[in-house]
């Protein structure tokens, strides 16, 4: 809801997607800079600490975001507010995988941690993918329906509530574990090792493929007057993706990570090039919703790679430096792909999509080389080996 509610929201007071998507990408720039410094801050004291603070200060920087675009103010001071909600976000999905993984480290038998860290990152990543639709989808009910101010009132309160409630739930305590257990935390350089760092591109080029397809979406709907209700179609995409994500979990271990990746990868280019094909409302949805049967299963093997190849110590850096490219990306290529769509064509637009989508499967190739290192480079300590699943 934050991303897209500060695009929604600029977009609607100024009537300019490109300012809409600058904002939204002020957003992703205040994540990408802050999100690692989060994370480490994080494994060096633990959740609640971190969690607190920054989440209320982040529901009074959403709060007061609608009376600074609605008040005049230049764009430069809407861009820097942005850039500050971006700084401020909490991480809440980083650092619940963070959770997830040293409970079961500490609590599972060696011999049940694989199968359970699947299951466990296949939950993570519907719920994630769950809400990167779902937040849209709900921006488009509240803009259109209530009042363009409505998603981020709606953002503020759930910050304030909701992000203290999990800092302050007793899981945060166990998360901390890992500096009482390992002897030295891994350096921060680890996180930059090839293993990870394919990791982080992958989830970024997953990210360009949200950003690009709710602004093309929103282009597209726009042209024909109907610009509020693309929050509602891009919900579409959800409905396939929240479904095989969790479906993940029961694919057979033959069927490796390594090759899911390439194959739901495929899944993602094949339907995002009909996509832009497409020049009707009724076909727009058909890709959306193909869309998402690829979409959600491979965040979902990203993330399951993500969590084996965690150096020591340093899970939540590596989880929340993957979430911040994810943001990252989705802003900037909400603030390209509007500035296209605005002042170029609609059509080449939605093109983008399928771009980010070939991104996804180059990056699933360049994994292919380096999963057999991972594991030579000691990625896989964290909860178990992936052996084939790698």
């Amino acid at each position: 809801m934050m991303v897209v509610g500060v695009l929604t929201l600029v977009t609607s007071a100024t009537d300019s997607v490109a300012l809409g998507g600058l904002a939204s990408a002020a957003v992703g720039i205040g994540v990408v800079v802050a999100g690692p410094l989060i994370g480490d801050a994080v494994d060096r004291h633990g959740q609640r600490t971190v969690l607190v603070p920054i989440g209320l200060l982040n529901g009074v920087l959403l709060g007061v975001f609608p009376l600074v675009v609605f008040s005049g103010m230049p764009p430069a001071m809407i861009l820097a507010v942005a850039a500050l909600i971006g700084i401020t976000a909490p991480q809440a999905a980083a650092m619940s995988r963070s959770r997830v993984i040293a409970i079961i480290r500490d609590h599972l038998h060696p011999d049940r941690r694989q199968r359970t860290f699947s299951r466990a990152m296949s939950y993570e990543s519907a719920a994630d993918e769950t809400a990167f639709v779902i937040g849209p989808f709900l921006v488009g009910i509240l803009a259109s329906f209530v009042a363009p101010w409505a998603p981020i009132a709606i953002a503020a309160a759930l910050s304030f509530t909701f992000v203290t409630a999990f800092a302050l739930h007793p899981t945060g305590v166990v998360a901390t574990s890992d500096e009482s257990e390992t002897p030295a935390r891994a350096p921060f350089s680890a996180v930059l090792a090839p293993p990870v760092l394919v990791l982080v591109g992958a989830t970024f080029a997953v990210g360009l493929f949200f950003g690009t397809t709710l602004t093309s979406l929103t282009a597209f709907m726009g042209e024909r007057g109907e610009g509020s209700e693309a929050g509602l179609l891009y919900g579409l995409m959800g409905i396939g993706s929240a479904v095989l994500a969790l479906a993940v979990a029961f694919l057979p271990s033959r069927f490796a990570l390594r090759w899911r990746w390439i194959v739901f990868g495929g899944v993602m280019l094949a339907s995002a090039v009909a996509y832009a094909m497409t020049d009707t409302v009724g076909g727009v949805v058909v890709a959306l919703l193909l869309m998402g049967l690829g979409v959600g299963p491979a965040l979902v093997t990203i993330f399951s790679l993500a969590g084996a190849r965690s150096p020591e110590g340093r899970s939540a850096t590596t989880m929340t430096l993957l979430a911040s490219a994810l943001t990252l990306a989705q802003a900037l290529a909400s603030a390209v792909t509007g500035a296209v769509g605005e002042n170029v064509s609609v059509t080449l637009a939605l093109s983008f999509p399928a771009f980010s989508a070939l991104l996804v499967l180059v990056f699933g190739v360049l994994n292919l080389a380096v999963a057999r290192g991972a594991q030579r480079l000691g990625y896989t300590s964290t909860v178990a080996s992936v052996g084939n699943g790698s």
